[in-house]
C-alpha cells in the first residue's frame, strides 16, 4: 500500500493504552500540517489512597512527551519508588504502584479536581507545560468507571486489571455512569468537524478502552454523522493480540481472534479497518467496510509513523 503524504487536514484519534499511544506518537511524527485531536478513554480513572489516577491520559502524556518507560510503553523513564516503598512500611495497599515522579500528575490533578476544575482543562494544562502541541482531550469531564463482569464478581477495571492480573473469566463488561456521563467539551465538534481528513480509531483494546469511550452518549452518532472516513487500526496482528488481554477476552466473549469480529464489534460506525499483513487474507469483513492488509507492528518510531501514515492513506482512498 502507497504510504499517503503529509497534506492538510485535521486528524482525529480515538485512543487508550500503551496500543493507542504508539499510534498517536506516529501521528504526531507523521510530518501532518494540521492539528491532531486525540480523544482519551477515562474508563481506566479510579481513585487509589486519596488520589485521582487517569491510567490512559498519563500514558499518553508521558509517550507525546518522551518521558514514557521505552521497556513497558507506560509510567516514567526512570522511575523512582520511595514514597511506596515508605507506604508499603506503614501497611499501605501494594498491588498499584505509584512512582516518585508519577506522584507529581495525580497529586496536581486531585487538588485541582477538588478546585472545581475539569479534567479537560487539567489535562491540557499538563499538556502544555510538556510542550505537547497535539490537543489531548478525556472523553468526559463526568465520572464513567469500567465494570468488568467476572467469574470472580464484578470487578473496578483497575482491580482485574493489575490487581488480578486479568485472570478472571470475563462474562461481560459495562460501564457505570455512562447514561448521565456527556462527553468533555470540544469531543463531538472534534469528530464532526468538516476539516477532518480522517477519524482513527487506534488499535487499543476494542473493549477496555474504545467501547467506554464509544458508551459516552452522544460520541458514537457523532461518529456516524461525520463526513470524514472513520478508519479502525485492527489490535490483532495474525489473530493475537500483540500485548494486553484482547485475545483471552474475545476467547471468553466467544468471539473468533479476528478482524471480522473486531470490525463487527465497531459495526456501523467505521466505514475501513487497516488489518496487518500477517492476518488471514481470506477472513472478509462485514459487508460496506474497507479493508486494507499493511504491516501494523509497532516497535520503532519509524514503525509507528509507517502505521500512523498507512492508515491516513486508507482514508484517503475513501474521501
Amino acid at each position: 500500500m502507497t504510504e499517503s503524504p503529509a497534506q492538510g487536514g485535521k486528524v482525529v484519534i480515538l485512543t487508550g493504552g500503551v496500543g493507542g499511544a504508539k499510534l498517536a506518537l506516529g501521528m504526531a511524527h507523521a510530518g501532518l500540517d494540521a492539528e491532531i485531536t486525540a480523544i482519551v478513554n477515562t474508563g481506566d480513572d479510579f481513585e487509589h489512597m486519596g488520589l485521582r489516577i487517569s491510567p490512559d491520559i498519563d500514558t499518553l502524556l508521558y509517550t507525546l512527551s518522551g518521558k514514557a518507560n521505552a521497556a513497558q510503553g507506560w509510567g516514567r523513564e526512570g522511575e523512582t519508588w520511595s514514597f511506596m516503598d515508605a507506604a508499603k512500611s506503614l501497611g499501605a495497599p501494594d498491588w498499584f504502584n505509584l512512582g516518585d515522579g508519577d506522584l507529581a500528575l495525580h497529586v496536581l490533578r486531585t487538588q485541582a479536581l477538588r478546585d472545581d476544575r475539569s479534567l479537560s482543562d487539567i489535562t491540557r494544562r499538563f499538556a502544555q507545560s510538556w510542550g505537547i502541541t497535539m490537543r489531548v482531550l478525556p472523553m468526559t469531564d463526568q465520572p464513567l468507571a469500567t465494570i468488568v463482569h467476572t467469574d470472580e464478581g464484578d470487578l473496578p477495571f483497575q482491580s482485574y486489571f493489575v490487581e488480578k492480573r486479568c485472570a478472571p473469566i470475563v462474562r461481560d463488561i459495562s460501564f457505570m455512569g455512562d447514561a448521565d456521563a456527556k462527553p468533555a467539551k470540544n469531543v463531538v465538534a472534534a469528530i464532526t468537524d468538516p476539516d477532518n481528513r480522517a477519524v482513527i480509531i487506534a488499535p487499543s483494546n476494542p473493549f477496555l478502552s474504545i467501547a467506554p469511550i464509544l458508551s459516552v452518549s452522544g460520541i458514537a452518532d457523532a461518529l456516524r454523522q461525520t463526513d470524514a472516513p472513520v478508519v479502525a487500526v485492527s489490535p490483532l496482528v495474525g489473530g493475537q493480540a500483540v500485548k494486553g488481554p484482547t485475545s483471552k477476552i474475545m476467547t471468553e466473549l466467544g468471539l473468533a481472534h479476528d478482524a471480522c469480529a473486531v470490525a463487527e464489534f465497531y459495526g456501523d460506525i467505521i466505514d475501513a479497518m487497516l488489518v496487518d499483513e500477517r492476518d488471514d487474507p481470506s477472513i472478509a469483513l462485514p459487508e460496506g467496510i474497507v479493508v486494507c492488509h499493511a504491516d501494523t507492528l509497532m516497535h520503532s518510531l519509524a514503525d509507528k509513523v509507517r502505521v500512523a501514515k498507512a492508515a491516513l492513506a486508507l482514508a484517503d482512498t475513501m474521501r
